[in-house]
């Protein structure tokens, strides 16, 4: 990673300029061409120093549902179980925890019943017993983190 990667990654942590030609702002902005500055962005995608690049949608004001969840997952059937889960279009992203409940995943659906009958056909799946951790209250925070 060179400086222009590091720069790069710290600005995109604050958004895309909102403009017609973002990358051509940002590109002014980081002293360089909106062409390298996007093939830079799939490389560090590429080779795992960034995990996502997307936008971040409340999916609650669009009318859909989301919860978090969490299995308790024998570490034998871990790889197994990531895989079943990673091949549901309703699971955001699912990641391990050091903890009895070591499998913890975002849903995403269009309804409550959406999301009630997910969590069923993940239990049936899995034959794993589920954790569901709804969301009480949203709290806005900024995250930013300095490469």
């Amino acid at each position: 990673m060179d400086d222009l990667d590091r720069r790069l990654i710290n600005r995109l942590q604050l958004g895309l300029p909102l403009v017609r030609h973002p990358w051509q702002a940002l590109a002014i902005e980081l002293d360089s061409s909106s062409s390298e500055l996007i093939a830079r962005l799939h490389q560090l995608l590429g080779d795992g120093t960034l995990t996502r690049f997307g936008p971040m949608f409340d999916i609650e004001r669009l009318g859909g549902a989301f919860t978090l969840a969490a299995l308790a997952v024998p570490q034998e059937r871990f790889e197994e179980v990531a895989g079943q889960l990673h091949a549901m279009p309703e699971v955001a992203h699912n990641y391990r925890r050091e903890h009895s409940w070591n499998m913890w995943f975002v849903l995403g659906c269009a309804s409550e019943q959406g999301i009630a009958e997910t969590l069923q056909r993940i239990e049936t799946l899995t034959g794993l017993p589920l954790l569901n951790l709804p969301k009480e209250e949203t709290y806005h925070v900024g995250l930013y983190f300095p490469v």
